[in-house]
């Protein structure tokens, strides 16, 4: 399945539009990974630990958006866009929604 962010794709026509899918995602982020991001924070450098929660959780909101349009019966999806989100009391969850257009090309 072709996924882009652009709103066609270049040699292929859009013969059917399915509707707008999303893809969803939201995890729990530890306490190892908020003391460890600490230490990054007052030291400085990236935080390895939260790049790859934020790699994985936005791989499978991805995933669940080509299995739901799939299940549309799409064989591309345009337009995606991915919005991020931290959620909960302590902002301890983060939240990813991936959504476009699923769509038919020939």
């Amino acid at each position: 399945m072709i996924l882009t962010t652009t709103p066609s794709i270049e040699g292929k026509q859009i013969y059917e539009y399915k509707g707008v899918v999303f893809g969803e995602v939201i995890t729990g982020v530890n306490f190892i990974k908020d003391w460890a991001a600490g230490i990054r924070n007052v030291i400085g450098g990236r935080s390895s630990s939260y790049e790859k929660e934020l790699l994985e959780a936005r791989e499978k909101a991805l995933d669940e958006l080509e299995r739901r349009a799939a299940q549309m019966g799409a064989d591309a999806v345009v337009g995606i866009d991915i919005d991020y989100e931290v959620l909960g009391a302590n902002n301890g969850m983060l939240m990813v929604t991936a959504s476009g257009t699923a769509v038919r090309v020939s």
